[in-house]
C-alpha cells in the first residue's frame, strides 16, 4: 500500500486578510474586555482582564508584524 504524502503548495495569498481579520477580532476582544471592568469589583479579576489585554496587544504586534512580512513576500514574488 503506498500513500502519495505530498505536501500542499504553500498558497499564502490570502494571509494578510486572515492577518488582519485576526488583529480585528483581538481588538473587539480587548474591547470588551475592558467594558467588563465597571461590572467587577474583584481586584482579582481587574489584574487578570489587563494580563490577558497585555498578552493580546503583544500578540496584535506579532500579527501586524506578520502583515509587513506577507507584504513584503507578495511584493517580491511577482
Amino acid at each position: 500500500m503506498t500513500y502519495n504524502n505530498k505536501p500542499k503548495p504553500d498558497d499564502r495569498s490570502d494571509n494578510v486578510e486572515k492577518l488582519q481579520s485576526m488583529i480585528h477580532h483581538t481588538i473587539e476582544n480587548m474591547e470588551a474586555a475592558e467594558e467588563s471592568l465597571e461590572f467587577t469589583d474583584s481586584e482579582a479579576q481587574r489584574q487578570q482582564i489587563a494580563e490577558k489585554n497585555e498578552r493580546r496587544r503583544q500578540a496584535i504586534d506579532s500579527f501586524r508584524s506578520e502583515v509587513k512580512d506577507e507584504a513584503n513576500h507578495n511584493n517580491t514574488q511577482g
